[in-house]
């Protein structure tokens, strides 16, 4: 698949299309919802019940269940919105960046360093 700019995609890298976006419709409301602590309060005490009030698919359920950044991107998540649910964790951007290449968080850190970011 071709990227809107003509160019290959990245390899492992989940294009945000209008497709994945009615694919994560409901998992990004939820985590959109996350704004709000009365919901995140709500989440927490029962994660199931919280899933089954917006919708979630199977595979976004599992994911969230798992913890698992890159099925929640291929579950249709949207890396804004899940910010929202992986902050809730105490995990933050960089912790989603390691899962995504495999690396652990202090040697996806390293790499950012080394390259200056």
């Amino acid at each position: 698949m071709a990227s809107p700019a003509g160019q290959e995609p990245i390899p492992g890298t989940t294009i945000f299309d209008g497709r994945m976006a009615m694919k994560g419709y409901a998992l990004n409301k939820m985590c959109y919802s996350f704004n709000e602590a009365a919901a995140r309060q709500e989440f927490l005490a029962d994660e199931e019940a919280y899933c089954a009030k917006f919708g979630l698919s199977d595979e976004q359920r599992t994911a969230i269940r798992d913890r698992n950044a890159l099925a929640l991107l291929a579950a249709g998540g949207n890396i804004y919105y899940l910010a929202k649910f992986v902050g809730m964790l105490g995990l933050n951007v960089q912790d989603i960046g390691a899962q995504q290449t495999g690396m652990t968080v202090e040697d996806f850190k390293a790499k950012l360093k080394a390259a200056g970011n």
